[in-house]
Formats: structure tokens, sequence, C-alpha cells
């Protein structure tokens, strides 16, 4: 073969090496062939300088290749970015491609927790350590902790070697575990210059020796970059959801603000208009309850009620002015009726006097109602446990109201009372000096001296006793009843239908709950008239005496339920009706069988008590009068000849002699 053919052949077979991408080492033996087929000289020389080019050529056609894998992996990871979703995911993807490119046996990324003061690992890709994976390191500490002190790239070909880094135990430890020995950390940097933040470092490392060339440190700091951004859009849409949601909660809240105080303004002009109007305590107690809807009372400082439950939308519909059931018993006593219910109402209300505010108290809302830090009483709400914040200022405003119309409503009353009380002392001190003058007075003032009256007169320890007209006027207060002082005592003319007995033992109950101390009632009538009602009320003062006297002090009754004393102390000696409650049950059972149980009653007791002289009188064997008181036991009852009992049973029999006479 001539010798430029030899030396073409061996120019085309380094042509077919590069185009093979054949290794270095097998461009040298197209050299060695040349030489050993004889070629020599110059021609030799063209071979060598020939396979010098070609692996020039070769190394810039890999340089090309790696710098497209790396602009091919800067492009993907930008795509992840624009696409950024989950930011673990994109930094994993970072890390796994920094491994990749650099061909290194293990990547990872930390970052620094501001609560500790120290960085974590944050991702990690080819480790095998979990001592590894679980490093912190402190500022300063390690390459990672000199990258992120200097914000600059640091790499060793030895860390285990290296004095450039402050050794750690911790981290030496970790490192050896993991087998790490090359390691090339770059800085995760926002902003350019001096003005730079170090916001993590990003790490490549091999498990042997190993030089990082400036082409890798530049496409690991590029990746470092873009892992930057990748936290710093996630920071910055976590910041902007966090906002979104911020300010979608204070646009709620700005709207449930709004919707409370144009409803505050709503109810607001509504209370006002009520009072403007004239409305009464129950027409507030009304509104209440439907602005809220639930179930208002309005109860006195006492715990009685002043005003029918009113019923708003929500409420549970009962109705009346019964005092309020459900309150817990407290006192000790374990009573469940209207007084212990009273009580443990007044606590609810004193509790929220002291807290300003409403309380629930047994599933109901209580709201003291003041003046100054007197209690007039107390609003109560049910069917609404679950009042809010505008509700509960609502239902707590609506206290004010009711205070002024109270307040209003005692003025009037203490002022209109003052004048009836100058008409009921002219009535007791003189009724015949000008009966039709009086009559005239009163229905002047809204009473009517003509139609039946109930006559009360109450009285109390000297103690307390300016305390009692006060407490005569809130316990007729809502009503059409009068009140007035006489004689150290205090006459009440309630609007009540009840009879003299009843009204006189409720009113003693609620007087002496508002005194603080036991009040007697006495109670007469019905009486109509001028005279007729002044002789009630001098009968019902006879029967206060009568109580006092007996030992029943704080209690209520009247003539007609004291027996004979009544009889005594009535101004109309009913003797008749006195015999009958008496002797009754005798009289209709002697008149059904038609025996004598009164007369043989009345025998025994004419004799002193001796069944042997009785049985004499009356012509019959000794157990018959046995027989015969028996039955009056039974019908009487076992006490029937106590002393008290006895004196009656005697009285009534002489008295009967006597009608009959």
């Amino acid at each position: 073969m001539p010798k430029n053919t030899s030396v073409a052949a061996h120019l085309r077979r380094l042509l077919d090496l590069l185009a093979s991408g054949a290794p270095a080492e097998d461009f040298g033996t197209v050299a060695t062939e040349a030489r050993r087929g004889g070629v020599d000289g110059d021609d030799l020389a063209e071979i060598e300088q020939a396979t010098q080019a070609a692996l020039r050529v070769r190394g810039a056609l890999r340089q090309h290749q790696r710098r497209e894998a790396e602009l091919t992996a800067l492009f993907d990871t930008a795509g992840d970015l624009a696409a950024l979703r989950d930011l673990d995911a994109v930094l994993r993807s970072i890390v796994r491609r920094a491994r990749m490119l650099l061909g290194t046996d293990t990547a990872y990324l930390t970052l620094p927790d501001e609560e500790a003061g120290d960085t974590f690992m944050r991702v990690t890709d080819g480790s095998v350590s979990e001592l590894f994976q679980n490093l912190r390191l402190q500022l300063g500490e390690g390459l990672g902790g000199l990258v992120a002190q200097t914000a600059r790239p640091y790499a060793t070909p030895d860390y285990r070697t290296d004095e450039r880094f402050h050794h750690t135990h911790s981290i030496d430890a970790g490192v050896l575990d993991e087998g790490l020995v090359a390691i090339l950390g770059v800085p995760l940097l926002l902003g350019s210059g001096s003005g730079g933040k170090v916001i993590g470092a990003l790490f490549a490392a091999d498990r042997t020796p190993r030089t990082f060339s400036p082409d890798e440190v530049a496409l690991l700091c590029s990746l470092a970059n873009h892992a930057a951004i990748a936290i710093d859009t996630a920071k910055a849409m976590t910041d902007a959801r966090v906002a979104l949601a911020e300010l979608a909660e204070a646009n709620a809240v700005i709207r449930e603000r709004s919707a409370a105080m144009q409803r505050a303004e709503e109810s607001h002009d509504r209370l006002s208009d009520l009072v403007l109007r004239g409305g009464d305590v129950a027409d507030v107690a009304a509104a209440v309850a439907d602005l809220l809807e639930g179930d208002v009372t309005v109860f006195d400082a006492g715990g009685w009620p002043l005003t029918p439950t009113a019923h708003g939308a929500g409420g549970a519909g009962t109705s009346g002015t019964d005092a309020p059931k459900g309150f817990v018993d407290t006192d000790g006593t374990g009573g469940t009726d209207a007084t212990d219910d009273a009580a443990a109402l007044v606590r609810a209300a004193e509790e929220s006097r002291a807290t300003a505010h409403a309380v629930v108290h047994d599933g109901r809302w209580v709201c003291a109602v003041l003046a100054g830090q007197e209690m007039l009483g107390s609003l109560v709400l049910s069917g609404r446990p679950d009042l809010d914040g505008p509700d509960r200022r609502l239902f707590e405003r609506s206290s004010v109201v009711t205070s002024l119309l109270l307040l209003l409503r005692r003025s009037v009353a203490e002022a209109e009372n003052r004048v009836r009380g100058d008409l009921i002392t002219d009535l007791l001190t003189a009724p015949d000096r000008d009966p039709a003058g009086l009559v005239a007075r009163g229905r002047n003032l809204g009473i009517d001296l003509n139609r039946p009256h109930l006559v009360l007169v109450a009285s109390t320890d000297a103690d307390v006793r300016d305390r009692l007209a006060g407490a005569a006027v809130q316990y007729l207060f809502g009503g059409d009843g009068v009140s007035a002082e006489h004689a150290g005592t205090v006459m009440l003319v309630p609007d009540s239908g009840a009879t003299p007995g009843d009204a006189a033992g409720a009113a003693a109950e609620q007087l002496t709950h508002l005194v603080g101390a036991p009040v007697t009632v006495a109670g007469a009538g019905p009486a109509a008239g001028p005279r007729a009602l002044a002789d009630a009320h001098a009968e019902a003062a006879r029967c206060l005496q009568a109580l006092t006297v007996l030992g029943r002090r704080g209690a209520g009754g009247s003539a007609g339920e004291l027996g004979f004393l009544g009889v005594l102390l009535g101004e109309d000696h009913d003797v008749e009706g006195f015999v009958r409650a008496t002797l009754g049950p005798l009289l209709e059972y002697d008149d059904r069988r038609g025996t004598q149980l009164v007369r043989t009653l009345g025998a025994y007791f004419g004799c002193g008590g001796s069944l042997t002289r009785a049985k004499e009188e009356l012509h019959v064997h000794i157990n018959t009068v046995v027989q015969r008181l028996d039955r009056v036991q039974a019908l009487l009852g076992p006490d029937w000849n106590s002393p008290e009992n006895a004196l009656e049973l005697q009285l009534a029999l002489r008295l009967r002699l006597l009608s009959r006479g």
C-alpha cells in the first residue's frame, strides 16, 4: 500500500472513532498501529498530530454534550418552578438532578430553623445513614456552616482531613456514618451582592476523594439559585394564601360586626320608640323576646314576676306569671317551691350585678336591672343557651331600658301612693265625716271605694319598720292596689280576688322576703264603702294583734281562721258560722244516722269528762258512751280533746244551745 494511502486510512480511523464516541484510549492505538505498519517520519508525525486534534474535538463534543444535559436539567427545573405546587417535590427534583449531573454518590439540601437557631437536613438523595439524615448544624460548624456563614461555595476533596472547617463530634460522626469524603457545598442566595440573604445550602458529595471542577461548582450554584427561587416562591405563595385567608376572615368579621351593628341600631330604635310611645315593661319584654327569639320575663328585686312571660319565635312557648322554675336549690332546704326559685333567681341577679354582665344560671340567662347599685329586678331569657356576643350585649342593653321604665313606674307609683295614702288616712280616721267626698277622691285616684276590697294590715319588728312601707309599695307594684302607713302598721288594699286568709298569707311571705325580717299580716273583708272599709281595717288590726299574741309572727291569717277568737274579733260575730265550722261533722252525722253524738259530747263535757256520770245522765250503758266518743274522735281527729280544741267545742255547744234557746 502506498504511504499516502496508509496515512489516509489511519485518518479515517480517527474520524470513525470520533463518530462512534469511542474512549480516549482507543485514539492512541491509531498512531501505534501506524508505527507498526511502517509509517514513519513526517507521515507518522501527521497521524500523531491528527490524533491530538481528534482528542481535542472529542473533548469539545463531550463538553457540549455535558452542557446540553446541564441546560436541559436547568430548563426542566425552571419548568418545575413554573408549575410549582409542592415545594418538597421541587426540592427533591433539584437535589436528584444535582446528584445526576455531577455524578456524585449523594446530594442534599439544608435549610435554617429560625426557632432553633440552627440548620437541618431538608432533602437528601442517595443517603443511607439515618444519623446523617438527622444532622443539625450550628452557624459556622462544618463545611455547611461555613457556606451559610460566608455565603460562598466551598469544596473539599477529603472532608475528614480538611482543617478549614470547624469539626464537631456530631457532624464528623454523621459524615463518617454516611462514608462521605469529597463534598461540594454552595449557598442558596436570595438577592445579589452584599444584600443577598442565605436561606440554605445545596451539597453534592462522593464517598471517594475527588476534586470538583469550576464547571461543576458553577452548575451546582445554578441549581442552588433555582432552589432558592423555589423556596422564595413557595413562601410567597404560602404568605399569599395566609393573607387571603386572613382577609377572608377579616371580611367575615367585618360583615358580622356590620350586621350586628345594624341589628343593634335597629334594636335601639325599636326599644327607644317603645319608651317614647309610652310602652310598659311588658312591651319591652315582648320586644326583647322577639329580637332574641327566646322567652323573656321581668322579675322584681325579690325574684317575683312583674310581667307575663313574653315569647319570641324561638322560645319554648311556656306562659304565665309563675316564679321561674328550674333554678337550682342551693340554700340547703331541698325545696323546689316558688320561694326557693325566687331566692335562686335573686342569687343569679346578684352575680350579674357583681360581674356587670348577664350570667347563665341553670340554662337561663339572667341580667340584673339596676339603678346605680340599687337592684330593681332582673331580666330572664330562656330558650337561647347559645347567646353570642352581639345578642348578649343586646340583652344587657335591654336591662338599661327596663331599669328606666321601672324607675319611671316606681316614681309615678310613689307619687300616686302618697296621694292615695292621704285618702286612706282620712278613711280610717273619719269615715263618716264626708263619705261621698271620700268616694269621689278615690274615684279620681282610680280607686272605687264602693267596690268590695280586701283590707290587709301588716307589721314587723321596730328596727326594720321603716322598710315595710317601701316593701308594701313594691309588693303592690304593677297592680291597682294601694298602701299607707297607719298607727305603726301598714294598711294594704290589694287588687285581689282571693280570700282574706289567702291574701294575708301570700302578702306575709313576699313582704318577709322583701323586708328581710318576719312580717305578720292579717286580712279582712271584702268590704265596700268608707265605713265598711274602716270596720274591716279595725277587724284586721284586732286579728293582727291576736296573731302576734298567739306566737304566729311572720304568718298571715284572718279572723275566720282563728276559731272562737275569730268570733270575738270579727266585726259581724258570725256565731252560726263558728258553730257550723266546729261541730259540723257531728251535726251532719247525727242528721244522717239519727245518732246523738252532739248530745253525748255535751253530756261528757258537762260531767267534767266522767264517763260514769255521762252514762247516767244519758241513761245508756257506759260502753255506748265510749263507742260514741270513739266516733267523735274519728270525725273530729285524734286531738279533739286537747285543751284548745276542747275549749272551742264547749263554746260551740253553748252557743248552739243559746241560738236554739
